[in-house]
């Protein structure tokens, strides 16, 4: 992590290993990650994939999956698509511009439909990095992306937006990294269960019972059950009056 402090602003940045090992999500590396943050709050989290990538496969959905599993889904309302190797040349017949936007799309879209964005969110906002030194530099220094934009104070703009804006920051807590406690995981569900129980099991049981018996002594003749019910009652005992001589 290093910071920096400018008109009393100061800015921690963390930067973290790559998700991807081999042709997998590095799920251990994303718990390392989480671990190390505890206790810290995420105001920004700056998403960085290529430029130059063509398609939106499978693993990338995955990524997209696993840091919203383990930060929580809300962590990609604060997010910045940063979009490296920004000073390629695009396909012939292909404006720079135009290749941005098919590129980003594609990714916003993807993000969109696997975290499951509400129509009023905001859209997270595109920024292009580039670092290498062939990428052609202005009077003042500032590396110049090929459409003539400096790329720099544009990804500190959205920073700052978000920063400042009215997202949530994402805060690293101990339940965030144990997750709930399976103790109490679907308490609030037992006593639905019992009434839902008793109501359309325990209830119904007992109804059709009780309507099998009354069926049942119908049925019977009505000598038996006139047999019946004078063997339940109680047999009368005449008392026995002796005499002595």
């Amino acid at each position: 992590m290093c910071s920096r402090v400018r008109a009393g602003f100061t800015l921690n940045i963390i930067d973290t290993p790559g998700l991807v090992e081999g042709l997998f999500v590095n799920d251990h590396a994303l718990d390392t990650i989480r671990r190390s943050l505890l206790n810290k709050t995420i105001d920004v989290m700056i998403y960085v994939d290529r430029l130059d990538g063509y398609r939106v496969d499978n693993l990338d959905r995955q990524v997209v999956r696993a840091i919203a599993r383990s930060f929580g889904p809300q962590i990609w309302k604060i997010a910045v698509l940063g979009l490296t190797h920004a000073q390629l040349s695009p396909p012939d017949g292909i404006s720079y511009s135009d290749f941005v936007e098919r590129r980003s799309n594609a990714l916003i879209e993807m993000i969109q439909k696997e975290v499951v964005f509400k129509k009023g969110d905001p859209q997270i906002p595109i920024a292009l990095i580039e670092n290498s030194g062939r990428c052609s530099t202005n009077s003042g220094g500032e590396k110049v992306l090929p459409d003539g934009s400096v790329w720099l104070p544009k990804l500190v703009e959205h920073i700052v937006d978000i920063a400042t804006g009215s997202a949530e920051p994402i805060v690293i807590d101990k339940k965030l990294i144990d997750g709930p406690n399976p103790n109490k995981r679907g308490r609030v569900f037992v006593p639905l269960i019992f009434l839902f129980q008793y109501l359309f099991i325990m209830k119904p049981m007992v109804y059709l019972m009780k309507r099998d018996m009354e069926s049942e002594v119908r049925r019977r003749p009505s000598w038996e059950v006139l047999a019946g019910q004078k063997e339940e009652s109680p047999s009368a005992v005449e008392p026995v009056q002796t005499e002595e001589y």
